[in-house]
């Protein structure tokens, strides 16, 4: 079997090779920018046309419009117009699906994530990799990169506070994973805990954001009396970028660890979650900076992808479904039962059980 997958690793680059990586972010951002300008006059005007044919027209005419693209490879200029184009037809399938459309804005360089994607004759070692017109990058991390892909599709190199990362687009050929045999497991989300599972299994919330907010909160500050573009100016502005990815970096490793562990690690037949209303529990303002540091749908989306890769199915509970009101035992449903109550004392057989683990022992009953 033939899978698709996506690597990403810090660079090592030298500081010449990072002001070309930042030439081809800014190439990438201003091809980007031409495109949609030109698809917006054109629609003014009434003339059809399509971003193929406006990539042709500014290949025809960038040697006297913009000759520094020819310092570029080639690969960024048409896998800019190729972000343009999906972006399009995001917005008509939006359209047609009746959703919020999102039509494609300008990228901005203080916005936008600076980034370009190469294809061509990209190879990896061990401790390096190799661009067209760029040549050998060494890695940080050693050992990670697939040396012997099935096929290497494309390099997508982005930059991070200050830091430089790539991400390989290979193709890797593989075994058909097993289906797993191990016993149902329930995982109940929250604020308190991150995620309890039904073998007793607890995931503390790190509260990431939380840990780094008093030190943001400070350089934001900080930020509001430099005077802007100045040299101290950007100082600070780096300072707040790390203390931001710092953050990160702490949120993604607690939800790889979970996702892992519910899905590689327990290595059960089936993994049954809550279909949660994100959005939903994001409008109340008591604790939208708390549900969005928790990142439930993030972490939803690496068990799926996970369970897929180890054997596992998964399943959502009902949305409706009262897994916290809900007696393990004996099925009783206590109404009453408020957030402020942490452990479930039911009134008709008497167990008494911790408010998230009987949520998960339910959820994990909807798999028999």
């Amino acid at each position: 079997m033939i899978r698709p997958r996506a690597y990403k690793t810090e660079l090592d680059p030298t500081r010449k090779q990072a002001a070309y990586f930042g030439r081809c972010c800014g190439a990438a951002r201003w091809c980007y920018n031409w495109g949609l300008a030109a698809m917006k006059e054109a629609y003014a005007k009434g003339r059809k046309t399509s971003v193929l044919a406006e990539k042709k027209r500014l290949n025809a005419c960038k040697d006297e419009m913009a000759p520094w693209l020819r310092t570029v490879p080639y690969t960024v200029l048409e896998s800019a117009f190729r972000n343009l184009d999906s972006a399009y037809k995001n917005f008509f399938r939006r359209v047609k699906k009746g959703e919020k459309p999102g039509f494609p804005r300008f990228k901005s360089r203080k916005r936008s994530r600076a980034s370009f994607t190469l294809r061509g004759s990209l190879h990896i070692e061990n401790s390096r990799v190799k661009m067209p017109c760029i040549g050998w990058v060494r890695l940080k991390e050693k050992g990670y990169l697939p040396v012997a892909p099935k096929r290497l599709l494309s390099f997508t190199i982005s930059e991070r506070a200050g830091r430089w990362f790539v991400s390989a687009q290979v193709e890797e050929e593989c075994e058909e994973p097993e289906h797993a045999t191990g016993e149902p497991l329930g995982v109940d989300f929250g604020l308190k805990e991150l995620a309890v599972c039904s073998d007793g299994k607890i995931f503390h919330n790190v509260r990431a954001l939380a840990m780094q907010q008093r030190k943001i909160a400070r350089l934001s500050h900080e930020l509001a009396r430099r005077t802007k573009g100045g040299q101290n100016w950007h100082k600070t502005k780096a300072k707040l970028a790390k203390a931001h990815y710092k953050a990160i970096c702490i949120r993604q490793h607690i939800l790889h660890e979970v996702s892992h562990y519910v899905t590689a690690k327990a290595k059960p037949r089936c993994v049954v979650i809550e279909d949660l209303n994100v959005c939903g529990m994001m409008q109340n303002h008591h604790l939208a900076r708390a549900v969005a540091d928790a990142s439930f749908s993030e972490l939803r989306r690496q068990v799926t992808y996970k369970g897929n890769w180890n054997g596992v199915d998964v399943l959502f509970a009902d949305r409706w479904y009262a897994s916290s009101k809900t007696c393990s035992e004996c099925g009783y449903v206590k109404e009453d039962l408020t957030l402020a109550d942490r452990e479930f004392v039911c009134p008709n057989c008497g167990v008494i059980l911790d408010r998230d683990f009987n949520a998960a022992l339910n959820l994990a009953s909807l798999a028999a």
